[in-house]
């Protein structure tokens, strides 16, 4: 279970540093909006891996032998995506109004890396539903934080978030493959 809680800090990494700089945007604080940031981006991010779990079901005869390689290196692209992306400018900082509609959009922009982590979901031994749960609940309580700290001037922690993630997703897709390649 502890794979499952540190992956959750890992994906929720990207909805923090967007909700920063939403925070930023807003300038003063306003607990609903956090808190419709924070449901948009946890319900997204706790949905998304169900569609790569479900993937992953229907494949999973055909490539138990590679399994872990594909973990490995679906992981290793999020994390390294995270990376990059980090040291990038945010999109946050090119939209003008915050809608339902951009919610909406970047919420689907930041989970999709949490659908291609529901595909390793099932190699991590661990209840997938209850696990999309937790993943959900960390960003939604990330995402409320990062409004938060956003509307108090903490833009130098966005990409400092996006860097972490990154690096834990990698982290923990070479744990995946250790583990198959050595000790199974």
């Amino acid at each position: 279970m502890i794979e499952v809680l540190i992956l959750s800090f890992a994906l929720a990494m990207d909805a923090f540093a967007v909700s920063i700089g939403l925070g930023v945007k807003a300038k003063k604080f306003d607990f609903v909006f956090a808190l419709k940031v924070a449901l948009f981006f946890g319900l997204f991010q706790g949905l998304m891996p169900l569609f790569g779990y479900l993937a992953s079901l229907g494949l999973d005869t055909y490539i138990q032998t590679i399994d872990h390689w594909i973990a490995f290196i679906l992981l290793t692209l999020i994390g390294s995506k995270m990376l990059y992306e980090s040291f990038q400018e945010g999109t946050e900082e090119e939209i003008n109004l915050v809608t339902n509609r951009v919610l909406l959009m970047l919420a689907i922009a930041t989970s999709i890396d949490a659908m291609a982590a529901g595909f390793t979901l099932g190699l991590m031994q661990v209840n997938p539903f209850l696990s999309m749960i937790i993943i959900g609940i960390i960003t939604l309580i990330f995402s409320f934080i990062g409004v938060f700290i956003g509307t108090k001037g903490g833009t130098y922690l966005e990409d400092k978030a996006e860097k972490l993630g990154g690096v834990v997703l990698i982290l923990i897709g070479v744990k995946i493959l250790i583990e198959h390649l050595f000790f199974h």
